[in-house]
């Protein structure tokens, strides 16, 4: 697998888990892991640190 391909996958990859938690965010859908509720803090981050990784790996590509 060469570079290209590489950032494509990357890329693709960080995108739908970038999307996955714009969707929880916008449903407003509730994480419970145990007896622990998920704030939505935590799908903020996840939305902009992927997102973020996503794009710059499609930009590398």
């Amino acid at each position: 697998m060469g570079h290209k391909e590489y950032c494509v996958v990357s890329g693709t990859l960080f995108a739908l888990v970038a999307l996955a938690h714009l969707l929880r965010i916008v449903y407003g859908m509730s994480v419970q892991v145990g007896e622990y509720v998920v704030p939505m803090l935590v799908s903020w981050i996840g939305l902009i640190i992927p997102g973020v990784l996503a794009v710059w790996a499609f930009r590398l590509k």
